[in-house]
């Protein structure tokens, strides 16, 4: 059989700071500029989860995506979705909410659910802006 690589593609809305405690605001407005703002800003946030297997040979599915759908809207979605990123979400306490971050951070929320409902993670794409995204490989290389 071979491998198969299928993503599920879902949105949430969160706002959040890009800020170093330990810097004078200066130093903070010059390296991270308009996303330092004292009062946050957001973003409409639309997530990529890529999954790869070799098809079930019953059902034809490397994972199902009713499933896989369900994984990301309960550990991503509803704890990300209207949320401040750096105030509201347990799993992301005490980092720098960069996308970089963020992404690395809803990998470890996912990994293990994905691999009990019989999938391997092996991707997820964070979108940002139209402009600015972030793919994660679980820290291996890609190619």
């Amino acid at each position: 059989m071979k491998t198969v690589y299928i993503t599920r593609r879902e949105n949430f809305n969160a706002a959040h700071k890009l800020w170093q405690e330990n810097w004078s605001d200066e130093k903070n407005l010059e390296v991270f500029g308009k996303c330092s703002n004292h009062n946050w800003h957001g973003h409409n946030f639309t997530i990529y989860v890529t999954v790869k297997g070799i098809p079930n040979p019953e059902t034809g599915f490397v994972i199902n995506l009713k499933e896989l759908s369900e994984i990301i809207k309960r550990d991503v979605i509803e704890p990300l979705d209207h949320k401040n990123l750096n105030l509201d979400v347990p799993f992301l306490k005490g980092i720098l909410a960069s996308t970089e971050n963020v992404v690395i951070k809803i990998w470890e929320q996912i990994v293990d659910p994905i691999a009990k409902a019989g999938g391997e993670l092996c991707k997820i794409k964070l979108v940002e802006t139209e402009n600015n995204f972030v793919e994660y490989f679980g820290g291996k290389e890609p190619f």
